[in-house]
């Protein structure tokens, strides 16, 4: 009997293949190799993000404040990209007022690695007392008429701790990225899903549709550079950003209402969760059209807290063709 190792062969690859997407697309899962010596710095670091967690906010916060200061002053390459993001998007302001804002930025960004800690393995009690809500109406409305709901919202810097407060009121799908860490990324989705509904995969877009069209809430933020090979230019303060088209196609697909959310940190360490009216209209088939009205949405909700927007990311790393890179190249990958 011949063995055919080219079918063999080719067999293999398509198995691999097939493995490669279901493990892209599936939740992480626990492995006994976690306990091996290559995770141990990542277990120290979950055990004092655990503690940070169980203590009184006040202290937790206290603590997340001087460490931005820390970051203001030792993380050169994402103070950097920083400044850059906020020249361009904030021209009106002085150099002063700039750089003020720079660091109030790197601030909310210190406090914001505290408040994940609490809002994964804190208990409630850290957050009840401690926040508003407004426009819950609007998931009402768009649930009762039998639609999804797709919570629009951004990077701001106090995502995780508005994702606990909302969990309080509304059972919701929350996309996510893979850590490429395995453990870590175990860890973090487990402690998600212990207060939301299901954590999907950002690349998944199957199962997205498929909850939203069950009439699932699903919160999404469309505000990164992914490229244009899914995306096209639109404006973004001013400014031309590679921007998905992917919100009106989930839209287009699974009928789903589309709520605008936004959600903020006050001077007395308090959180203000606010959703807006569903959008009408939307989309409207033109892509450059759809992309802007978002960028324009986000934009306001960024207007009236841009201190605790993530300006650390390269918002503005895809440039249209012939436009040179904004940001430094050592800052490229």
């Amino acid at each position: 009997m011949l063995i055919n190792y080219r079918v063999i062969y080719i067999r293999h690859l398509i198995w691999l293949r097939l493995k490669m997407v279901v493990d892209k697309n599936s939740p992480p899962e626990f492995h006994r190799s976690f306990y091996g010596p290559r995770y141990w710095f990542t277990w120290l670091g979950l055990g004092f993000f655990y503690v940070l967690g169980r203590l009184p906010m006040s202290a937790s916060l206290l603590f997340g404040q001087m460490l931005g200061d820390l970051f203001f002053y030792v993380a050169r390459s994402r103070r950097r990209i920083c400044e850059i993001n906020i020249a361009l998007c904030f021209p009106h302001l002085s150099a002063a007022e700039q750089r003020a804002l720079v660091h109030n930025i790197m601030r909310s960004t210190g406090k914001s690695i505290v408040e994940s800690a609490v809002a994964l393995w804190g208990p409630d009690s850290q957050f009840k007392q401690r926040y508003t809500i407004t426009g819950l109406e609007h998931i009402e409305a768009a649930q009762a008429q039998g639609q999804g709901v797709l919570l629009v919202g951004c990077h701001f810097t106090t995502l995780d701790a508005a994702a606990r407060i909302l969990a309080f009121h509304v059972k919701y799908d929350l996309l996510y990225r893979k850590d490429v860490n395995p453990l870590l990324a175990y860890k973090l989705t487990t402690a998600r899903e212990k207060f939301i509904g299901n954590a999907i995969v950002r690349k998944d877009t199957r199962q997205l549709i498929k909850n939203l069209r069950k009439g699932n809430v699903v919160w999404y933020a469309p505000d990164q550079d992914y490229g244009v090979k899914h995306g096209v230019f639109a404006p973004f303060f001013g400014v031309q950003a590679a921007t998905v088209v992917a919100t009106a196609r989930i839209v287009q697909m699974s009928k789903a209402a589309v709520i605008p959310f936004a959600h903020y940190r006050d001077e007395h360490n308090r959180y203000h969760l606010v959703l807006q009216p569903a959008l009408q209209d939307y989309p409207s088939g033109d892509d450059v059209a759809d992309a802007t009205r978002i960028n324009h949405i986000i934009e306001a909700a960024i207007t009236k807290q841009p201190d605790q927007y993530l300006w650390v990311h390269r918002r503005f790393k895809t440039r249209p063709m012939g436009e040179a890179s904004v940001y430094p190249k050592k800052q490229r990958r």
